[in-house]
C-alpha cells in the first residue's frame, strides 16, 4: 500500500477543495432551510465541474470522461464529502454501470450522461426489500420480443428529475443448490415510457434538498435494447457498482469527519468554561483524541481498499469493513462534536447540527451496518463450512 502523496494529487485535493469552499459550501444553509437546491445553483456548480474536468471524472477518456484512477476519485470523493449530497451531487459522476451500455444503448444513455446532457437514477430499493434485494417484488415478463414491467422502487436518490432510471427486475428464477433463485435483469427505462410514474418520494432530515423518488411501474413495454448487460445478469451488474460505492462512502464519511473534527477541536480551544478551554478538560480532550484516531484509522482502511481494488485483490468483505467502520466512526465523531459544543451544537445557526444529522443516514444507505457485519461473517465462516 502506497502512502505517498504525488504532486498531481496534491494539486487535485487542492483544486476540489476549493470548488466545493467556493461553489457549494456557501449555499448549505439555503438548501437545507429551503428542503431543496435552487435549479440555478445546481447548473452554476455542474457548469463549473465541466470547467474543472470533474464531471464524469469516474469514467474511461474513450467514452469522454476524466479517466481518473481510484486514488484521484478517492480524493474527490473525501472533499465532497464535507458538504451535502444535495451539492455535490450537482458535480456528477454518472454510475459505471453505464459502461455495459453497448450498440445504441450508448448512444441513447451512456455518452449523454457523460456530457451531462441526460440524469439517470439506480433503481434497485423497493418498499418491501431494502436490505433484503433477493425479496424484490418489481417483475418483467415476456411478451413476444418484448418485456412487460411491473412493481415499483422507493428511496431512489438523486438531485433532480432524471431521464431514465437503471431498474431491476425479476425475470424468472433459477434452481440453485440451495433453492429457487431469482433471476434479476437490469433495465434502461425512460421517464414518459407509458406506464411509468416517477414522481419525488418522501423527504428525509438527512441531506434536506437531495431528492428521492419513487418509481411506479404499470405493465410498461420495454424492447430487448432496453436490457442493460445480460438478462438474468442484473446482480452482477450491481455488484461491479456496490463494492466501489461503499469505498466511496468510506471516503465521504472521512471527509465530512474531518471537517467536524476541526470544528470540534477550534471550539474546545477557544470555548473557556471555569476559567480554562474547554479542551484541556479530559472530558472534551479525550474525545478530540478519539475521533484523530478513528479517522486516522478510517482513512487508512480506505487507502487499503483502494489499493486492493486496483491490484485485483478486493473482496466483498473489504468493502463492507470500510462501508461500516467508517460510518460508524463518523457518527461518533459527529455525536461527539454535538457534545462539545453543548446548547450550540443542536442550534441553527451553526452546521453542526446538520452535520450531525447528515452523517446518520451513512450507516444505512448502501448497506445497512447490520448487512455489512454479515458479509463479514459470511466470509470467515463459508471457508470452514459453516
Amino acid at each position: 500500500m502506497n502512502m505517498e502523496t504525488s504532486h498531481e494529487h496534491e494539486l487535485l485535493t487542492a483544486t476540489v477543495r476549493k470548488f466545493v469552499e467556493t461553489e457549494m459550501m456557501p449555499h448549505e444553509d439555503e438548501v437545507d432551510r429551503l428542503g431543496h437546491v435552487p435549479e440555478e445553483i445546481g447548473r452554476q456548480i455542474e457548469a463549473r465541474a465541466h470547467e474543472l474536468g470533474l464531471f464524469a471524472c469516474n469514467l474511461p477518456e474513450e467514452v469522454g470522461g476524466g479517466g481518473l484512477d481510484l486514488s484521484a476519485q478517492r480524493i474527490i470523493e473525501q472533499e465532497f464529502g464535507k458538504t451535502t449530497h444535495a451539492l455535490h451531487s450537482w458535480a456528477a459522476r454518472p454510475t459505471e454501470i453505464l459502461l455495459a451500455c453497448e450498440g445504441e444503448q450508448r448512444e441513447k444513455y451512456l455518452l449523454p450522461c457523460v456530457r451531462g446532457e441526460k440524469r439517470e437514477l439506480f433503481g434497485l430499493t423497493e418498499p418491501d426489500a431494502g436490505s433484503d434485494a433477493m425479496g424484490m417484488k418489481s417483475n418483467a415478463r415476456r411478451d413476444g420480443d418484448d418485456w412487460i414491467l411491473n412493481g415499483s422502487k422507493h428511496f431512489i436518490s438523486g438531485p433532480c428529475m432524471p431521464d431514465f432510471a437503471i431498474v431491476f427486475a425479476s425475470t424468472g428464477a433459477d434452481d440453485t443448490p440451495r433453492g429457487p433463485r431469482k433471476r434479476v435483469t437490469a433495465f434502461l427505462v425512460d421517464v414518459g415510457t407509458p406506464g411509468f410514474v416517477c414522481r419525488e418520494g418522501t423527504r428525509s432530515v438527512s441531506y434536506r434538498g437531495y431528492k428521492t423518488f419513487e418509481l411506479h411501474f404499470d405493465n410498461v413495454r420495454l424492447g430487448p435494447g432496453q436490457i442493460l448487460g445480460e438478462e438474468g445478469r442484473g446482480f452482477e451488474i450491481a455488484g461491479q457498482w456496490l463494492g466501489m460505492g461503499r469505498i466511496w462512502v468510506g471516503a465521504s464519511c472521512c471527509g465530512k469527519a474531518e471537517r467536524i473534527l476541526e470544528m470540534a477541536t477550534e471550539w474546545a480551544a477557544n470555548r473557556r468554561q471555569f476559567g480554562k478551554p474547554i479542551g484541556s478538560f479530559q472530558a472534551t480532550g479525550f474525545r478530540l483524541a478519539d475521533g484523530a484516531m478513528n479517522l486516522r484509522a478510517a482513512n487508512l482502511m480506505v487507502t487499503d481498499a483502494v489499493a486492493r481494488h486496483q491490484s485485483g485483490r478486493m473482496a466483498d468483505h473489504d468493502a463492507a469493513m470500510v462501508k461500516v467502520f467508517c460510518s460508524e466512526m463518523l457518527g461518533r465523531i459527529a455525536d461527539d462534536a454535538v457534545q462539545i459544543f453543548g446548547g450550540m451544537g443542536l442550534m441553527e445557526e451553526l452546521p453542526v447540527q446538520r452535520l450531525w444529522r447528515d452523517s446518520r443516514l451513512e450507516r444505512i444507505w448502501d448497506g445497512t451496518s447490520e448487512i455489512q457485519r454479515h458479509i463479514i461473517t459470511r466470509s470467515m465462516l463459508r471457508p470452514l463450512g459453516a
